[in-house]
């Protein structure tokens, strides 16, 4: 519902004259906390305000591409418009877990329950055309993409809120009810399209013609399928400001596209390519083998990232009987022999993943649960293992042989202590006869290695498992109808976890097809967890509450934990350079710079 304010006409009358008194504008919001950087901040201290302007910069992507508007569902998406061309209200600091500052909108108003956000939009914010950006482009976006854009990024946040306010030219606000403390950010993360150049009726049919924004870059050209390029636009209304010093340094950014991860390789080796970011060891491995990686004319570097890794394993339906018994969950997490999968399929390059938010602060492996934790965790009394409550809990470790013999033997207690015994090479139910066994369902040309080599060690206890390759379609249609035995999932996730842990987690979603409770999760220790993370305005009574959501969920054991890359390995070309200083969020190609006496 859009409705026109009238009743404050001067800015300066706005908070006494609208009931917002618990309110003042501000240049930032964090998600919990104080924003780091204070009023009047010079740039984000991971950029470099002085780094060279100009040069060019080539990346390389896997695919194709037949639309060139990514906010919507149609067609295959290209990169880089939300990047470099089509700009949100605020800018996210990389340096922090969530926390928004001034861009198109300089300014912000939140009340302390979190039920409105008013945006002041910068009196110079205006498109590449010249034309101002106004609150009615603001409106015009929001109900645009609350009915066209993507559902899972736009759709199911913005129908929370309640109603848009036009209070003046450039002063728009939106009212909600305050139950997700989360969505005024999000909204400032909204980005914001002209009323004048879309059309609302077509915009969600996939297209080639580029969306003007109000970035530093527009497209410059479209090569369909093939390649898109932006220009830098020197007349960029937003150059000057904090957010943007040090940023976007490169007059032009292409991004070309290969069909093949061959070909793609080999631009990048042949300098047709300037960066390579590779999270797969084996290609990680080729990219150090070349010539000009040898003799230093590509530089590569292990890049540090506070960002979680997330959950990444086989994710097992406890809907299905022989699930549903913790002890067999349990077993055949013993039986993935993380030691010889990782050296023997990827030079011992990844790392076991131990923890739903693995790799950042928030994971609770290795530190005990501190007072808040246990004061949350209270009321569930067996919920969490006792090493995961001290901080000492570890997925199981071999010997790295092959031969997981002290590992496959605790197996087989916990499965003879949940009915099953070995008979003969056959491991079966002890009143049935009816052998344990389940199917692996994955994608045509996926993980067939891994699951196959992971396969080979249950056979040893006499465990009937199968591999099924199937197409996408396929996949997504029985994932989504729960109808499958394992499947190999991740949960990405972020320093700001919030309404999203309800439909990966929560026991609402366990029945409700479509959401991502692959797992069957239905315990109330996780959804009061979600509750208490959700409610959190503290900092640190936040992580608590994350960790002790995390600790649940390892006790649960409801997936086998696979792996992942500790760190984010990037190849360049030794034309670029980026700042010393790595942001908390790893890898950020728009604080990088072209040497000029190299630019190319």
């Amino acid at each position: 519902m859009h409705r026109v304010f009238c009743g404050c006409l001067l800015l300066a009358g706005l908070i006494a004259g609208c009931g917002r008194a618990n309110a003042e504008p501000v240049h930032a919001i964090a998600m919990h906390g104080e924003p780091a950087l204070a009023e009047g901040f010079s740039h984000f201290p991971y950029a470099r305000p002085d780094a060279p302007k100009g040069g060019r910069l080539r990346l390389g992507m896997p695919g194709s591409f037949d639309s060139v508007n990514p906010l919507i569902v149609k067609g295959e998406k290209v990169s880089g418009v939300r990047e470099f061309s089509v700009e949100s209200l605020m800018a996210r600091g990389l340096d922090e877990p969530f926390t928004l500052y001034g861009l198109l909108a300089e300014r912000v108003e939140v009340p302390e329950d979190r039920t409105s956000i008013t945006f002041y939009l910068n009196p110079k914010a205006a498109f590449a055309d010249g034309v101002p950006v106004t609150a009615d482009d603001v409106i015009f976006s929001f109900e645009l993409l609350r009915d066209k854009g993507v559902p899972t990024i736009h759709r199911a946040h913005y129908k929370k809120v309640l109603s848009t306010e036009r209070i003046s030219e450039r002063v728009v606000r939106m009212n909600m009810d305050g139950q997700d403390r989360e969505l005024p950010l999000i909204l400032g993360l909204m980005p914001v399209l002209p009323k004048h150049k879309i059309d609302a009726a077509t915009f969600d049919q996939s297209t080639l013609t580029p969306l003007l924004g109000s970035g530093p870059y527009q497209v410059s050209r479209v090569d369909p399928g093939r390649s898109i390029t932006y220009k830098r636009d020197p007349n960029y209304w937003g150059r000057d400001l904090p957010v943007s010093q040090g940023r976007f340094n490169f007059d032009e950014i292409r991004y070309d596209y290969y069909r093949d991860a061959s070909i793609l390789l080999e631009a990048f080796k042949t300098g047709q390519i300037d960066v390579r970011v590779d999270d797969d060891p084996t290609m990680w491995a080729k990219t150090g083998a070349f010539k000009a990686a040898v003799d230093g004319r590509v530089v590569r570097e292990e890049l540090p990232t506070g960002l979680p890794a997330g959950m990444n394993g086989l994710v097992m339906n406890s809907r299905r009987p022989q699930f549903a018994d913790p002890r067999v969950r349990q077993a055949l997490i013993l039986l993935f022999d993380f030691e010889w999968i990782n050296g023997t399929l990827y030079d011992g390059r990844y790392k076991r993943t131990q923890s739903y938010f693995e790799r950042s602060y928030l994971a609770s492996t290795g530190r005990p649960a501190d007072a808040r934790e246990r004061d949350l965790l209270a009321p569930f009394a067996g919920q969490v293992k006792p090493d995961v409550m001290d901080g000492t809990f570890r997925m199981p470790v071999s010997d790295g042989t092959g031969f997981n013999r002290e590992n496959t033997r605790r197996a087989l207690e916990l499965f003879q202590a949940a009915g099953y015994a070995l008979r003969g090479e056959r491991l079966v139910h002890k009143e049935t006869g009816v052998q344990f066994g389940f199917e692996i369902l994955v994608t045509k040309g996926g993980s067939e290695r891994l699951m196959l080599a992971y396969i080979a060690g249950l056979k040893s206890l006499g465990i009937g498992a199968a591999l099924r390759s199937i197409d996408s379609t396929q996949l997504i249609g029985r994932i989504n109808t729960f109808d499958f035995d394992i499947i190999m999932q991740t949960w990405q996730q972020s320093l700001s976890p919030g309404n999203e842990q309800w439909g990966r987690f929560g026991s609402p979603a366990a029945k409700a097809q479509g959401s991502r409770n692959y797992a069957g999760v239905n315990n109330p220790a996780v959804d009061a967890m979600i509750t208490a993370l959700l409610a959190e305005r503290d900092p640190d009574g936040f992580a608590s509450a994350v960790r002790a959501l995390d600790r649940v969920l390892i006790s649960g054991d409801y997936v086998i934990p696979l792996f992942h890359v500790p760190s984010e390995w990037v190849s360049f070309w030794r034309t670029l350079r980026h700042p010393e200083k790595i942001p908390l969020s790893g890898y950020n190609i728009d604080t990088w710079w072209a040497e000029p006496q190299k630019a190319q």
